[in-house]
């Protein structure tokens, strides 16, 4: 499922978070967001899943589309929406639950309660998060006693429960040790063969090593999208340039 951002902006009040974007993320590939911090890239990934829908005076123009479908109006049902489009946050939060049942949570809401059915989806997303391994003989655990690595892969799972079309990834793995860091971007060479993913990250070596496509944003405008292996080594604009050697940002 591709994603399109068609002149999408997006404001709180009189503060412009998002200005006259333009972007297609395509099937089966990872986009990167880079940019200064508060630049809007959690609001773009916000915006695709209209988690902000109900924060005061926040104003959305343009458009979204995931597979050529609007995502906002009245027509859009949210529940499937959500349901199409993961998303994991910098922070991992899992819930006061065991293992088990913080990964069955999203299926249990979609009617998944049979014992062989759900474990069959639990393990599943366990298998595609990389974390089977480390806790199959735990579930009933306190998901909240987990390593901050194996907390990050399990909000993963838990995501991935759903079965989404598109993955949203803000800065999974910035509070991870390097080692946790490199299982989750192995992870995401597998998934992206089924997903379509969007990567927010200020690290600039990761997303030249995990994604496909690398999109700056400045200001909440767009300055530069391109292949990442060309926009790191022969950016167009100065801006891009002077951002990813650190003489701006």
């Amino acid at each position: 499922m591709s994603i399109t951002l068609d002149h999408l902006s997006v404001r709180f009040g009189n503060a412009r978070a998002l200005r006259d974007v333009s972007l297609i993320c395509a099937r089966g590939t990872i986009t990167a967001l880079i940019g200064p911090s508060g630049c809007g890239k959690t609001t773009m990934l916000r915006a695709i899943t209209r988690l902000d829908d109900d924060v005061p005076n926040m104003v959305r123009d343009g458009r979204i589309l995931l597979h050529e479908r609007e995502v906002q109006g009245s027509e859009a049902d949210l529940n499937t929406l959500r349901q199409r489009v993961g998303i994991v946050f910098q922070r991992s939060s899992p819930f006061a639950r065991s293992i088990y049942e913080n990964v069955a949570y999203g299926p249990r809401l979609r009617g998944v309660r049979t014992g062989a059915a759900l474990d069959e989806v639990v393990t599943r997303a366990l298998r595609r998060a990389a974390l089977w391994e480390d806790v199959h003989d735990r579930l009933t655990h306190d998901a909240r006693q987990l390593s901050g690595g194996e907390q990050q892969r399990l909000c993963l799972a838990r995501a991935l429960a759903n079965e989404p079309e598109v993955l949203l990834l803000d800065e999974p793995t910035s509070a991870l040790d390097p080692q946790a860091s490199q299982r989750i971007e192995e992870q995401l060479y597998e998934l992206r063969k089924d997903l379509t993913i969007v990567l927010v990250t200020h690290n600039l070596q990761q997303a030249a090593r995990v994604s496909d496509r690398t999109a700056l944003l400045v200001d909440g405008q767009l300055v530069e999208v391109n292949e990442s292996r060309r926009l790191f080594t022969s950016p167009r604009d100065a801006r891009t340039e002077a951002f990813i050697t650190g003489r701006y940002g």
